[in-house]
């Protein structure tokens, strides 16, 4: 072989390796990039998965140190009284009177109040309606923990013995909790009272020791077996729910924009 011969030769292993060695480079150029890409993507990911739980303990978390803000009712001459656990306001001489059955937890029963809460108040102060309102805890095991809406009806009772009742009810459902959320503590319930100008050691006294608990309790029972507040949920569904809303021994559809504006005038006749 000649020396020529031998150069070319030489020169073509030496093109070869350093062929091999720009593909093993960019090849571990490649795995680095892949590796950091995945790195990447599990950062990524673990930080959305954290962050999902921050926000998801968050909003369960919502009501925890928020103060309820106060709404003031419709004006009203007459005086607010609390008969055994139902709270009656109105006049007395009124020809229309209505049973209204709500929980505070209740996120349909915030939607009746958004839609007919002033103009029931005013029908109140107008002297035409007498209001018979029973606060039911239905959905006591559906907060978190269990207990809101026995907490919340049995403080607005508490509230009606003070002539705050309607501003207790109105407030609670501006600011209602979640529903299977945090509800607010009884400290809290105790505050909005403060706020409302309840400052007797008494209100805050049955707060804390859930007074008409154990009534709330079997009146939710009674009432859910009375046949009189049975509805039809459709698919073949039968049972009691919140709200409720009765008249003249009778169910009334409040479905109707002008069921209250129907109902007066039917008794004004």
């Amino acid at each position: 072989m000649g020396g020529a011969e031998r150069n070319a030769r030489k020169r073509r292993q030496q093109q070869q390796a350093a062929g091999k060695q720009a593909v093993a480079k960019a090849r571990r150029g490649t795995d680095a990039k892949r590796i950091g890409i995945i790195v990447a993507a599990v950062v990524v990911v673990a930080g959305v998965v954290i962050g999902g739980l921050i926000w998801t303990n968050a909003s369960r978390n919502a009501t925890e140190g928020h103060t309820i803000a106060t709404v003031q009712p419709v004006s009203s001459q007459y005086p607010e009284r609390r008969e055994g656990l139902v709270v009656v306001t109105g006049n007395p001489d009124a020809k229309t009177t209505i049973d209204v059955y709500a929980d505070f937890l209740c996120p349909v029963c915030r939607q009746f109040q958004q839609t007919y809460g002033k103009q029931i108040e005013q029908k109140v102060a107008d002297g035409v309606l007498q209001v018979r309102t029973h606060m039911i805890p239905l959905l006591v095991n559906r907060s978190d923990p269990p207990g809101y809406s026995l907490d919340s009806a049995n403080a607005a009772l508490l509230a009606a013995e003070e002539g705050k009742f309607t501003a207790f009810h109105d407030s609670l459902f501006a600011s209602q909790p979640e529903e299977g959320k945090r509800g607010y503590s009884k400290e809290q319930l105790i505050q909005l009272g403060r706020d409302l100008g309840i400052t007797g050691q008494a209100f805050a006294n049955g707060v804390n020791g859930g007074m008409f608990d154990q009534q709330l309790t079997a009146e939710m029972q009674r009432i859910s077996q009375d046949q009189a507040l049975q509805r039809d949920f459709g698919n073949g569904q039968h049972g009691f729910g919140t709200p409720t809303v009765s008249a003249n021994g009778a169910l009334v559809d409040y479905t109707d924009p002008q069921w209250l504006d129907k109902l007066i005038a039917t008794n004004q006749s």
